[in-house]
């Protein structure tokens, strides 16, 4: 028999939360509803879930205090589906532990897709350096060699410098995951550097020349805008 993943949804309103569930059941997920934060609280007590969809307006309280309140005991994955769409809400929530953002409206094959990449990511840590110490991410032409601390294009040595590697390689580690400009800093930089944006973006305009055939039109890295970056999935 097949154990099939677990998924909490969060959502108030009735039909998107009844347009999700049905989304994922087709697809093979086992799926438990709350409609509000008390309910969730105590469904994620109950239930252990592998993954938390996340309204961030419910009606007794903002979803913000779901994600802080989960960050404190546990790194289960939250993926957000939300109406806010300023970028204050997306980077607040990333921040604050999320694992993504999708905004309302969404369609069905984006939303599985965000869930397959977060779950994906359940037992991902991110402790000491960021980075992985073994083993290889290949997406396309792209290899990341984390043994010899390499990014290779068509098997060619990108010749990135030691900063540039260090992003790519925390990016390629959390491949699918939208990470913060913040998020990659305070991890690759430490605590001091937040806020530091100039640095990211600086070494990621070196990044791209070295890796992207047409770094105007990123086929590895992609930017989101006043966020983050995001890491292509790999193969």
């Amino acid at each position: 028999m097949t154990i099939r993943d677990k998924i909490l949804v969060v959502e108030d309103e009735k039909s998107i939360s009844s347009f999700i569930r049905a989304i994922l059941n087709s697809n093979g997920y086992d799926v438990i509803v709350a409609h509000t934060g008390s309910e969730a609280f105590s469904m994620i007590s109950s239930h252990c879930p592998d993954l938390i969809v996340l309204d961030l307006g419910l009606p007794d309280m903002d979803g913000m205090r779901i994600i802080e309140s989960v960050r404190q005991w546990t790194q289960l994955p939250i993926l957000v589906v939300s109406a806010r769409t300023h970028e204050r809400d997306k980077v607040e929530a990333l921040d604050r532990g999320a694992d993504d953002y999708i905004t309302k409206p969404f369609g069905a094959a984006e939303l599985l897709a965000r869930v397959r990449v977060a779950i994906r990511h359940t037992r991902l840590s991110l402790g000491g350096d960021g980075l992985a110490n073994a083993g290889r991410f290949v997406a396309g032409d792209l290899t990341i060699d984390y043994d010899k601390h390499q990014v290779l294009i068509a098997g060619e040595n990108a010749h990135l410098t030691q900063n540039e590697y260090k992003i790519v390689a925390l990016l390629g580690k959390c491949a699918g995951k939208v990470l913060t400009y913040d998020f990659i800093l305070k991890e690759l930089w430490g605590p001091q550097s937040r806020g530091s944006n100039q640095i990211l973006r600086v070494n990621m305009a070196n990044i791209r020349r070295k890796i992207e055939k047409n770094p105007a039109e990123p086929k590895y890295i992609f930017t989101e805008i006043g966020v983050g970056y995001r890491m292509v999935e790999g193969d």
